[in-house]
């Protein structure tokens, strides 16, 4: 007989409670069955906290290892438990536990008129016409309102799709036969009472693992109107690709979970956008898509289960263009929405968009572009050819599986200093709530130059007593834990203590070791030395926010002068509005990813040992 488990779903409604019946399963996965969604960022594998909960009533179970590591023996005392870990052999009441207050989250969208002042030739694809259609009027004549329209614009019938064909009837007769025929090629996308010739937007989207950024264009002048970016809500079901894609692997309703989250993200982008322009979101008759393979499936609706399996293989990799009610994207329903070609498994449409927006393919000299993020990228491109890789970081930078993480959000410790002490920056200015991706790279450079960290990562608790006094007492061991404390309870405004744990290390190490060896292994496959790479760019929302000296000093880029090292923005967007604005650079976007040739980090042999060194830091320099 299964277990009942009551669920407190909302800490400010006691009344607001569901029963689960629990078959032998963890906490997590009979919530989900039923209906209760329980955020689990790690995917549900007991490396990080989203998912904790605090009994109640009822006997908690024993603590796992994974409640131990994650949660500390504070919280395990007081009751809470990993739902992806726990397992109760008795009825219970259970409160979820609140989230950690991220708000005002700090996300990176393209820089207004960067699209427009790039020297592209702007043709959208997307034609108006105003045109005089005469009305059927003679009861003998055989013909229709859509005969008429085919008569005006010298079309076929096969070029009106059902949406359009809906609207005829009013459309003709609304100011006496004058309309305006939207078409996009040979496909007519909306006919409109009246003369619309000067409405004519679209949306460059950028779907990414972590974030989601959507900027709305006008296709004439290619001027930037507004953009809105939030996080992407799937990652309550997992903050990296794996987790993601084991999540709806093999499983239709975890997959349509998926992708209806992701829709109705864009739809709400759609709406905000319009609000915010003064558009109609009716005449929107383009939008161009990237993001990285698997963002790709899940929001086609298209199972992602053999991209998570050797040989890694996408379902489909060649540009798509599909009307807007396929989605469904709340814009002209016949709208084109065009996603941009995939390379490989993990590397997808969004490196296709960096390449286009960094010219990276017309290299006269040898380049690298990085896009850092959970799904990372690495591209080279050298005056004859064009390499690319994944470095997946993993979430770690978005504050992931890291004792204090957080995102980029108001109240994150974004700026790190150390002297004799330590002193911090926090997003927003507000009292401390946690560290994120930049604060974590500046206090490991700092942690570093003190002595306080080793080059093999390890909190140097046994040589504290050289360090400034103040440091030194921040250099802790308690029970079997190496701790660093960045800020005590009260300092700062801290309403607790902030700690970096030396798993917390570790997980950085192995993110900024994917990064690196990416980088290191096309250094390597191209077959040229470190000094001929020209240029570095860094690319993506994280990418920009991490401070180019202290990324040199803990490995995560190739050491370089910090004059060959330059922020790109969010060049994955940039190039999704360039690819909006001109059809000849989406045409490009087909043969740059034909060119592209993927290299497969885990299967070469020498990626092994190049991973290994570039988990270990750089030693001081002397």
């Amino acid at each position: 007989m299964a277990l009942t488990l009551t669920v407190l779903t909302d800490p400010a409604d006691p009344a607001a409670r569901r029963d689960v019946a629990l078959t032998g399963g963890n906490v997590l996965k009979a919530a989900q069955a039923a209906g209760i969604e329980i955020t689990a960022i790690c995917g549900g594998r007991g490396r990080c906290t989203s998912c904790r909960i605090k009994f109640v009533s009822g006997a908690p179970p024993p603590p796992t290892l994974g409640d131990e590591v994650q949660l500390g023996a504070d919280l395990v005392r007081e009751g809470y438990r990993l739902a992806c870990q726990c397992r109760p052999s008795e009825a219970a009441i259970v409160q979820l536990a609140p989230p950690l207050q991220e708000e005002s989250f700090q996300i990176l969208a393209a820089v207004p008129g960067a699209a427009r002042a790039s020297g592209v030739v702007i043709d959208a694809g997307i034609v108006k016409q105003v045109v005089k259609v005469d009305l059927p009027r003679e009861e003998h004549r055989q013909t229709s309102d859509l005969d008429q329209l085919l008569t005006a614009i010298g079309h076929e019938a096969a070029d009106v799709g059902p949406s359009v064909l809906g609207t005829l009837p009013a459309a003709l007769r609304g100011d006496d036969g004058q309309v305006t025929v939207t078409t996009f090629g040979r496909r007519v996308l909306a006919v409109e009472r009246g003369d619309t010739a000067l409405m004519k937007f679209g949306l460059a989207i950028d779907v990414g693992t972590t974030s989601v950024v959507t900027t709305l264009l006008e296709l004439e002048s290619g001027e930037q109107l507004a953009a809105v970016s939030s996080l992407n809500p799937q990652s309550a079901f997992g903050g990296d690709l794996m987790s993601r894609i084991a999540f709806a692997q093999f499983n239709p309703g975890n997959l349509r979970k998926l992708t209806t989250r992701i829709v109705g993200l864009l739809n709400q982008h759609v709406a905000e956008v319009c609000r915010e322009a003064g558009v109609l979101s009716k005449w929107i008759y383009k939008a161009v898509v990237v993001g990285n393979t698997c963002m790709h499936h899940l929001l086609l609706g298209i199972d992602p289960s053999y991209v998570g399996l050797a040989p890694y293989a996408p379902v489909m990799r060649h540009p798509l263009v599909l009307p807007a009610r396929d989605l469904p994207l709340k814009i002209a329903p016949e709208a084109r929405v065009c996603l941009l070609p995939l390379v490989a498994g993990f590397v997808g449409a969004d490196a296709v968009a960096v390449a286009i927006a960094t010219r990276i393919y017309a290299a006269t000299d040898v380049r690298v572009a990085v896009d850092i993020g959970t799904n990372g990228e690495v591209l080279l491109g050298s005056p004859d050819r064009l390499w690319a890789c994944s470095a997946p970081a993993g979430p770690a930078f978005e504050g992931s599986q890291i004792r204090h993480g957080m995102r980029g959000a108001s109240g994150a410790i974004d700026r790190v200093t150390i002297d004799d002490d330590v002193h911090v920056h926090t997003i927003g200015e507000t009292d401390p709530l946690g560290i994120c991706g930049s604060g974590l790279i500046d206090l490991l450079a700092g942690l570093l130059d003190a002595g306080v960290i080793d080059p093999t990562g390890l909190i140097q608790v046994e040589r504290r007593d050289e360090l400034p006094p103040r440091l030194g007492d921040r250099v802790v061991m308690r029970g079997e834990e190496r701790q660093f404390i960045v800020l005590r309870a009260g300092e700062a405004g801290a309403a607790r203590e902030i700690v970096l744990t030396q798993d917390d290390v570790r997980q950085v190490q192995l993110a900024k070791g994917a990064i690196a060896s990416g980088v290191a292994m096309l250094i390597h496959v191209a077959g040229i030395r470190l000094d001929g790479v020209a240029e570095l760019m860094l690319a993506g929302g994280f990418g920009n926010y991490v401070s180019i000296p202290s990324a040199l000093r803990i490995g995560l880029i190739p050491a370089l002068p910090v004059e060959r090292v330059r922020y790109v923005g969010n060049a994955a967007s940039l190039g999704a509005q360039l690819c909006l604005l001109s059809e000849a650079e989406r045409s490009r976007a087909a043969e740059i990813a034909a060119r592209i040739e993927h290299v497969s980090l885990a299967a070469h042999p020498d990626f092994e040992q190049i991973f290994v060194d570039c988990m270990n830091f750089p030693p001081l320099a002397s």
